[in-house]
């Protein structure tokens, strides 16, 4: 594989000599794949906006190239590093969203963005990612002292992103932090009745919002009784799908993106069926999968439980997001606004998730002993 060579000791040779190599290459097709279908999807809806054909193009190609930076920057860390990159990160965010919820923009009834240097910001974006990994920092270090005020903290942590997303509101994001952490909370040996009374808050919890959260009763109500209300953009997208067959109409030449509103977003997914098939999406598929399986089976060999349980909350976090993208669009989920991992337009994601798979890839290179290293350095330094 052409890169430098194995005698390299700078810290560029080091990182890749020590990181994942199939991984980073995942990650870069569906950024790749990303360019592609917002290039495909996003000129309808520029016209309708007034704006250059090549608008959303332009603005997703300049956060594309930060995020690249920030990806393979961020993979070089240690272990500590990506720690304290992650708790400023936590901290810095979980200020811009309470200071977004108070003067943010508001769009379709929620206020989750902020304008920053000319463009919209999501700050709770970056939350997602900061979050997974200070948990699994708090996890860790109370799995080492057994100190049972730590697992409170970390309570306390999750009641208070999950407070700041609902005002917002956006409960998608707050069942998506919710699923993560209970993965790492379980993974980290939590103790049975932990987990039944947990299970049974969430349930309680789903059926309150279903039952006094207007906005979500009409989803459920939508996904689970068709015929009760408007479905416009799922049962538009199911007949992309249906349109595109195996092979696709072509680059081009799909139509759904003239009328979908949110074509190179929420519903990404819906063109690459269109225009490039069926065997298209599986690729896609198979790449987010390739991405989280081979990323557990990196942690498997992990003796350091702080890079256990941080990889697995941003696997979890990452396979998740992109299952309930593709979900909403074949119709298996209720309709909820979330991102397609690096496919979909927009520049807070985008970033976020450069942090979070650059804190992965860092916590999975290979590390090797004092003992190793010393004699690695003795072949290397006469």
């Amino acid at each position: 594989m052409i890169g430098p060579a194995r005698t390299d000791t700078s810290v560029v040779g080091s990182w890749w000599w020590t990181v994942d190599h199939w991984s980073l290459a995942a990650l870069g097709l569906l950024m790749v794949a990303g360019i592609i279908l917002v290039i495909a999807a996003s000129p309808p809806i520029a016209a309708r906006l007034d704006v250059d054909s090549f608008h959303f193009v332009q603005r997703q190609v300049t956060f594309l190239v930060p995020a690249a930076i920030i990806l393979v920057a961020v993979s070089m860390l240690r272990p500590k590093d990506v720690r304290r990159i992650a708790i400023a990160a936590f901290v810095v965010a979980v200020v811009l969203v309470a200071v977004t919820i108070s003067f943010g923009e508001e769009m379709n009834g929620a206020k989750r963005w902020i304008h920053f240097a000319g463009f919209l910001l999501q700050p709770s974006e970056l939350m997602k990612p900061a979050f997974a990994v200070v948990s699994a920092w708090i996890l860790a270090a109370q799995q080492r002292s057994a100190n049972p005020n730590l697992r409170w903290l970390s309570i306390g942590l999750l009641g208070l992103v999950v407070t700041l997303l609902v005002l917002q509101p956006d409960f998608g994001m707050a069942a998506l932090v919710i699923a993560t952490w209970f993965i790492q909370f379980f993974v980290a040996g939590m103790p049975i009745r932990w987990v039944a009374a947990m299970f049974a808050a969430g349930i309680a919890a789903a059926l309150l919002a279903y039952s006094f959260v207007p906005h979500v009763t009409d989803r459920f109500d939508r996904f689970l009784f068709p015929g009760t209300g408007e479905n416009y953009q799922v049962e538009t997208a199911l007949g992309a799908f249906h349109a595109g067959g195996p092979f696709g109409r072509g680059p081009g030449e799909g139509i759904v993106k003239n009328v979908l509103p949110d074509a190179h977003t929420d519903f990404i997914f819906a063109v690459a069926g269109e225009e490039f098939g069926l065997l298209a999406c599986i690729a896609i598929a198979g790449i987010f999968a390739f991405i989280v399986l081979r990323g557990f089976l990196l942690l498997m060999r992990e003796t350091d439980y702080f890079v256990l349980l941080a990889g697995t909350g941003l696997l979890v976090q990452f396979g998740l997001q992109a299952a309930i993208n593709m979900g909403v669009s074949l119709r298996l989920l209720p309709a909820k606004g979330m991102t397609l991992p690096f496919i979909s337009y927009g520049g807070s994601s985008l970033l976020a998730l450069a942090l979070g798979m650059g804190m992965l890839l860092a916590l999975t290179r290979r590390r090797t002993s004092s003992l190793e290293a010393r004699w690695i350095l003795g072949r290397l330094v006469p």
